[in-house]
């Protein structure tokens, strides 16, 4: 009898989502095939970087939120897919922690676009999350910027291939 092994898990950009897919690998002696999905994961993010390339002063400023009450800037790997989708995340690097921010300090920032992705719900339940949102710099700031909706909890708050996906995803509704 096999005796299990533990696996730790703590990836907080693309980097540390790609080694942790190699250390699952390594548990169920699904190296090769680890090392297969990552492969094959890296040339779709090389994909969608390539086909959204621009200059840097023409990209998109995006303000990823996480959350509304209290509002939450997307951090870890978000910055990271945004980069590779076209756009310049204004408000986090990659591998920052996901933190809290007024609303006054994120209308300053003047996004373009603000990618509503709140973790856990879907496009359906982040709309009426929103639309309960009643802070006047909120207001404000959606009003001023455009805002797009994408599944926090399948695209982007997840460790996972499906952070490629979201990738994709995020290519199309940013236009960067």
């Amino acid at each position: 009898m096999k005796r299990p092994r533990a696996a730790t898990l703590h990836a907080h950009d693309l980097a540390g989502v790609f080694d942790d897919i190699g250390t699952v690998g390594d548990a169920l002696d699904l190296r090769s095939e680890a090392d297969e999905l990552v492969a094959g994961l890296h040339y779709r993010l090389n994909r969608v970087g390539a086909q959204h390339a621009a200059p840097l002063r023409d990209r998109p400023r995006v303000l990823v939120v996480e959350w509304v009450d209290p509002p939450y800037i997307a951090g870890h790997w978000v910055p990271e897919l945004i980069a590779v989708a076209g756009g310049v995340d204004v408000s986090a690097r990659p591998g920052d922690r996901s933190v809290t921010r007024t609303w006054s300090a994120l209308r300053t920032l003047a996004p373009d676009v603000v990618v509503m992705a709140l973790c856990g719900f879907d496009v359906a339940r982040a709309r009426r999350e929103v639309a309960a949102v009643t802070d006047d710099d909120a207001l404000v700031l959606l009003a001023q910027a455009r805002v797009v909706f994408l599944d926090g909890n399948a695209y982007t708050s997840r460790p996972g291939p499906r952070l490629v996906e979201g990738t994709e995803l995020l290519a199309q509704l940013i236009g960067g």
